[in-house]
Parts: C-alpha cells; sequence; structure tokens
C-alpha cells in the first residue's frame, strides 16, 4: 500500500509543524502518551480503554495531553479527517524508512491525536500477532523520538505504556543523535507484565547508535528485553493499582527482583473508568437506558433482550463472562467450572460468554452450547455494543482471573449494577469487597473450578434475596470509579519530577 499521504490526498494538507509550548497554551503540563492502543482507535484489552481516557480527562483538568500510536488501518482511521503534521526519515540499524505523522483534524477524542505512518510495517488491520512486531513496534518508537526530536520545544513528560514504548526511556538517555532529549522526564505504566517484548541481542543494532557501557540497562535474564529497560530507565514507573504494583515483587513472569530493586521510584495508581461512555443513564448502546432509581425495571428489561437473542430462562441468574479466551483470564478453567455450576444448581442458572482468544478454549466453550442449550450460550469475537448490553443486563459478571493488574470490567459491571464474582487478586481485590464483609461482590481465593462453583452457588442464593441483592446494585452503582482521582494521582507523580 502507498504512503497514506497519497491515499488521503483529497482530505489531508500538508501544514507546518506547530508543537507550541504549553505555558503558550495557559496550560500547567504538556503531557504526550505513547502507546499501541487507544479507543476507540484500536483496542485489544484495558490498556486501549485507559490511554482512550486518562489524556481526555488531563485536558479537561487545564493540561495539555496528547496520544502517538501506531496508524493502523482500522474503521477510525477511514472515518476521521487528517492533516499532515510531519514527514520525516531515520533509521532502525542498517535500514532506513520514510515515516509520516498525522494529526486527527477535529479533536473528536477531546484530546489531540497522532499517528504514526510507516509503510509495510504499521499500515496492518490488526494491532499484535505479527511475525515481525519486535520489527514493528522498535521502528515505531524511533519515529515517535525523533518526531519529538524536531519540535520546537520539549513535552513536559513523555508517559510510555507497556513495553511497546519501553525503550523510549532509554533511547532518550543513551542514544546519541538524541542528546537534546535527555533532560526529558519519563513515566511508565505497566498494564501488563506477562508481556516484555523480548528480542535476541542481535537486535540490539535497531536502536539508534547507543552508548555500549549502557547494555546492562537493556539486558535482563541474558535477553534484551524492552519491558526490563523502561522500568530500569524511566524517571517513574506507575502499575495499574496498587495490589498488583506489590504482587509484581513476587509474581512478574520473572522481573520480580527487578521489581523489588526499583520499588523506590513504582507508584500504584488505580484507572478510572470514562463515565461518558460507561454510564446506564446515557448509554446508546443499551436497549433500555436507566440509573440508580429506575435500576430493578432497567436492568430486567435489558435481561430479557439478551435471554431472547441467545434463548436463556430470563427467570435464572444470569452470569456473564466478557474478555479474553487465555490463561490469564482462566478461561481455560470455564468449561468444566461451567458445567459443575450448572450441576450443582440443578440448571436454576444462566451463562453467557463474549470473547475470543485461544483457539481451544474458543472451540470448548462453543461445544457446550448444545448440550446446555436453555442455560448457556456463546458469542466468539468481539462486539462492543453486547458488552454493553451484557453489562447492563445481567445479574452477575464472573472474573475469575489468574492475573488481573487492575481490571476495567468489574468497574464496568458495578457502574451497571451488576454483582461482580471475582478472584482475589490484583485490582479485583482493590475494588470488590466481598458481601460476607459487608460489600458488594463475591471474592474467591483460587481460580479453580472448585472456588468458582462455590462463588457461583453464593450467587444464585443472593439473587433469591432480593432485598439483599438491591442493596448492593444500589450501594455499587453509587461507587466513584472516575477517572477525577486518578488523573490527580498521575499529575502528582509528574509534578514529582525534576523538570
Amino acid at each position: 500500500m502507498q504512503n497514506v499521504t497519497k491515499f488521503f490526498v483529497h482530505q489531508i494538507f500538508l501544514t507546518k509543524l506547530e508543537h507550541n509550548s504549553y505555558k503558550d497554551k495557559g496550560r500547567e503540563m504538556d503531557i504526550l502518551h505513547v502507546s499501541a492502543e487507544c479507543y476507540p482507535v484500536a483496542k485489544a484489552g484495558g490498556l486501549g480503554d485507559v490511554v482512550g481516557a486518562l489524556p481526555k480527562y488531563q485536558c479537561k483538568m487545564g493540561h495539555y495531553a496528547k496520544v502517538v500510536m501506531p496508524m493502523y488501518r482500522t474503521k477510525f482511521l477511514y472515518q476521521h479527517e487528517w492533516t499532515i503534521d510531519f514527514k520525516g526519515r531515520t533509521n532502525m540499524g542498517n535500514w532506513w524508512f520514510d515515516y509520516t505523522i498525522i494529526k486527527e483534524k477535529n479533536n473528536v477524542l477531546g484530546f489531540d491525536l497522532f499517528l504514526v505512518d510507516i509503510n509495510g510495517l504499521l499500515d496492518r488491520e490488526k494491532i499484535y500477532g505479527y511475525a515481525d512486531d519486535t520489527e514493528r513496534f522498535t521502528a515505531f518508537q524511533i519515529a515517535v523520538v525523533d518526531w519529538v526530536n524536531h519540535w520546537e520545544h520539549k513535552p513536559g513528560v513523555i508517559h510510555c505504556h507497556d513495553h511497546h514504548s519501553a525503550l523510549i526511556p532509554f533511547i532518550l538517555k543513551h542514544s546519541y543523535q538524541y542528546n537534546r532529549l535527555q533532560d526529558v522526564p519519563t513515566v511508565l505504566t505497566i498494564h501488563n507484565a506477562q508481556y516484555q517484548g523480548w528480542m535476541g541481542w542481535d537486535k540490539s543494532i535497531y536502536l539508534p547508535v547507543w552508548d555500549r557501557w549502557k547494555g546492562g540497562l537493556l539486558e535482563w535474564n541474558k535477553t534484551l528485553n524492552p519491558l526490563a529497560a523502561g522500568i530500569k530507565t524511566a524517571w517513574k514507573v506507575t502499575t495499574v493499582s496498587n495490589s498488583y504494583l506489590e504482587e509484581l515483587k513476587y509474581m512478574s513472569n520473572g522481573l520480580e527482583k527487578l521489581f523489588q530493586y526499583e520499588q523506590g521510584k513504582c507508584v500504584g495508581i488505580l484507572n478510572g473508568i470514562d463515565t461518558d461512555i460507561w454510564n446506564p443513564a446515557t448509554d446508546e448502546y443499551i436497549s433500555h437506558q436507566y440509573d440508580t432509581a429506575t435500576m430493578t425495571e432497567g436492568k430486567l428489561a435489558n435481561k430479557k433482550v439478551l435471554c431472547e437473542r441467545f434463548n436463556l430462562n430470563e427467570e435464572n441468574p444470569l452470569i456473564v463472562f466478557i474478555g479474553r479466551m487465555v490463561g490469564e483470564k482462566a478461561a481455560d478453567v470455564l468449561p468444566d467450572a461451567i458445567l459443575a455450576s450448572l450441576y450443582s444448581l440443578q440448571g436454576n442458572a444462566n451463562f453467557l460468554i463474549l470473547g475470543s482468544g485461544e483457539p481451544h478454549v474458543e472451540w470448548q466453550l462453543s461445544q457446550l452450547t448444545g448440550a446446555l442449550s436453555g442455560n448457556y450460550n456463546v458469542f466468539i469475537g468481539y462486539d462492543e455494543a453486547l458488552s454493553h448490553q451484557m453489562y447492563a443486563g445481567a445479574d452477575f459478571l464472573l472474573m475469575p482471573s489468574r492475573v488481573e493488574p487492575c481490571g476495567l470490567n468489574q468497574m464496568y459491571s458495578m457502574k451497571y449494577g451488576t454483582v461482580p464474582v471475582v478472584r482475589n487478586t490484583g485490582g479485583l481485590h482493590d475494588t470488590v469487597l466481598d458481601m460476607g464483609d459487608g460489600g458488594w461482590g463475591i471474592r474467591f481465593e483460587h481460580a479453580s473450578v472448585g472456588d468458582i462453583t462455590h462463588a457461583v452457588n453464593r450467587a444464585a442464593a443472593v439473587y433469591k434475596d432480593k432485598k439483599e441483592l438491591t442493596r448492593m446494585q444500589q450501594h455499587m452503582m453509587k461507587l466513584d470509579h472516575s477517572w477525577e482521582n486518578a488523573v490527580q494521582q498521575y499529575l502528582n507523580v509528574y509534578q514529582s519530577l525534576k523538570f
């Protein structure tokens, strides 16, 4: 495919590179977020939701926050207007490449959005899953740094997200051609430490010529590890919940000792949810809108829509799972847990599953539809509208995650009055208090068939106690998981850096 400049020639015009200082804009801080995902441009999980919301709320608080990400070939790209912000040329090792930075013209997301186009690397439909992902995201990071190096001013802080941008702090500090940017503060947020971007040392030539005395900053366990490099070289490191930060010290896919060593510069900040999008009173995705006053009627109306579509008995408690069908989410345990739960409840429950992931898990969950007709159904794939309808119509949300750094699904469910049934880990521990302790959810300890079945039985019992169920629903809908508090904590982190 030809460079996007030619493809969008009818609607893109060349503009002068113009990045005024945040002081000129009368704003306090100039923040550049660098990420592989951003909702609604391209999203594979919670990372996309966070990057789609955090800068918007930072802008609402009077700061100049913007996002730069790869220019995937998504619907968002073709449905909006763009201008060319910059055209550059740089190299990844011996390979020289041209790149183009385009900017969304109308600020439709509430912040400035920039996309990086590198012909042959980033012009793909999917975000991840290609054999050359190492080259794709390394070139993306190099292009971002090269672009920033051409700005007339320096950003107040560069905020990197996960391993796809975690090499940037190292490049800024130790690549000779970008010495001008050495004093730009960097923050790395870890949304999921299971994925670290490992690459062989032969790929180290990809990085802009760097100080070879600093090779130890790139290495972890005898391999080049971008996430580890980011943890070592970023000025501050944040994780998406306090409990997850503590868990990383003993469970971080090989980085445990590094997190213990660097704990002094690490901060846990619980994510928020975008209440402009996730609000049952205004949600255009759901069939019947409702608030706390009309919750009972509204949720029942939405439940009926789901049960009719998926051939389920609306009299039974409806338990849903929404997410990736991968080991982290314990999706592999779901088939046996669903069978065991329905057996113990003598069929007096419904399960509805939405998601995609590992093929054998998808196959197992699909195979259950015939045997459990009337009590179970599954939708394999990603459907944003259906997920909203499920949060609104379900009675319970099941999250048996083995690893859950923060978790947004349980926050969405609580906003919609759907009781979270969660494993006691990470952000699930921080946001869900068990009903046995006077709380509004159900927690269990292990991602096992036995623990899940016991938790589902507790859910079925509370479903019969309408007074208690209503108390829990009313309470959780009033909880404040908005972004304002989290944004202030991020600003505190930025302000703690030496500008």
